[in-house]
């Protein structure tokens, strides 16, 4: 009697291992097609577009010759903004080829005060559109002279005060020059454009006007201190106590030496996050 009662819980338990096992291959059949729908989502989400002049333009510095700068206003103007998946990754050191396996624009044109708020502001939203999700690693935009608004005719205009010891010079640096940006993936302490289905995600345009001035809080053989004009070669070409200067001004009136200082850093003022861009020089004018 034992061993028949043996045999019947065994023959029970064999029964039942099929459902067992279905139920298993059934769990991992559907964990493998919630997977499989994740990856292949391709719902849009939103790709939004922030500029920033970053905390020296908006609670001021100090350049590598001294001068205590403040910025009253600062306008780019920008348009046709590109943000481009790239295969492979674009370098824009090399200023190769970019390779976009998907891109949108953004086509607002927008003049927009980098100066605008102090240093706790948030960096300032352009615009957002609608976007396939995936990484976007490369990013670029136009600054054309603005047909109208407060930098009508310009390009970039910068307005504000130098000073040091008991000396206050006011400033207007209006540029005609028109500039074309082409950068690679964001570098800072959070990576950015990578935007998941149906999520939001930023980028970010960054300038980095530190390359013009200098930064007195390192040391004068850095490199962004031995490339920068500083303020100096701009306080000596003051009238009246003030420096109002357009590109033919200055071309005039700098030295020849610190006029194509200040024609190079143009094209390095465009970044994103520490991230380099290449600059289409053959569309600069001299």
């Amino acid at each position: 009697m034992k061993i028949a009662k043996h045999i019947l819980i065994l023959f029970t338990l064999l029964l039942g291992m099929p459902a067992v096992l279905l139920s298993s291959c059934q769990s991992e059949t559907t964990q493998t097609n919630t997977n499989s729908t994740q990856i292949n989502d391709k719902t849009p989400g939103t790709l939004k577009l922030r500029a920033n002049g970053e905390d020296f333009v908006r609670k001021g510095f100090v350049t590598k010759d001294g001068w205590n700068i403040t910025f009253d206003r600062l306008y780019v103007n920008l348009t046709e903004v590109t943000a481009y998946q790239t295969d492979p990754p674009y370098k824009a050191e090399t200023g190769e080829k970019l390779e976009a396996t998907e891109k949108v624009i953004f086509t607002q044109t927008k003049t927009v005060d980098l100066a605008e708020g102090d240093e706790t502001a948030e960096t300032i939203l352009l615009s957002e559109i609608s976007a396939p999700p995936g990484h976007y690693n490369a990013l670029s935009w136009k600054m054309p002279k603005a047909t109208d608004g407060p930098a009508k005719g310009y390009s970039l205009l910068m307005s504000g005060t130098g000073t040091k010891d008991g000396q206050s010079i006011p400033f207007i640096v209006k540029i005609d020059q028109e500039l074309e940006f082409t950068c690679g993936d964001f570098v800072g302490d959070e990576r950015k454009g990578i935007l998941q289905a149906g999520k939001t995600a930023e980028l970010e345009a960054t300038f980095h006007f530190d390359h013009l001035f200098g930064d007195n809080s390192v040391t004068p053989d850095e490199e962004i201190n031995t490339g920068a004009l500083g303020f100096a070669p701009l306080a000596a070409i003051a009238t009246a106590g003030k420096v109002e200067a357009d590109m033919a001004t200055l071309k005039d009136r700098l030295s020849p030496t610190d006029y194509q200082k200040f024609m190079a850093i143009l094209p390095n003022l465009g970044h994103v996050g520490e991230g380099h861009c290449h600059s289409l020089k053959s569309k600069l004018k001299n």
